[in-house]
């Protein structure tokens, strides 16, 4: 079947078959490889994107059911070509990353939680990342990412200017 999907701001008119998941059709057909393929159950979570701005797990989803609907990978939150969104950035300094398996999916699932609060407290950043595995963080830099980023987009962390 013919479908057209909107990926990070991009229209691509593609041929897929009825049971393609969203996964494998940004993978294998849009070489889009930021969501990864982990339990494909839906249970750990590495294959999150943004579907209409709500973290959702593109293994559980149909491509064709996508279709209309805007999808933002990790590729697509960088302001630009070689740039980090404030929420990358903070996953870098505090070492949020570790092996990188688990990261694209963690970001989005903040970029999510930062967009409809963006004021997060501790427990809420906990909550909002629960149903993402990682293996190697422990989470505790996970969360310390989260509440950075929170801080910096708010304008929080800011150098105040100095003023004569």
């Amino acid at each position: 079947m013919r479908i057209e999907l909107n990926v990070n701001g991009t229209l691509h008119e593609i041929e897929v078959e009825p049971r393609t998941t969203l996964l494998d059709c940004l993978r294998d057909l849009l070489d889009l490889k930021g969501a990864h393929a982990g339990c494909e159950h839906g249970v750990c979570g590495a294959c999150t994107v943004l579907f209409d701005g709500v973290a959702v797990r593109s293994c559980l989803m149909f491509a064709a059911q996508a279709a209309g609907t805007p999808i933002t990978t990790i590729e697509g939150v960088t302001p630009g070509p070689g740039e980090l969104s404030p929420i990358q950035d903070a996953f870098c300094e505090t070492h949020g990353t570790q092996c990188g398996y688990c990261t694209p999916a963690m970001v989005l699932v903040a970029h999510a939680l930062l967009a409809d609060n963006p004021e997060p407290t501790r427990d809420q950043i906990v909550e909002a990342i629960s149903g993402n595995i990682c293996r190697c963080t422990g989470y505790a830099q996970i969360v310390e990412a989260i509440a950075l980023a929170a801080e910096r987009m708010r304008g929080a962390n800011r150098p105040r200017s100095l003023s004569k």
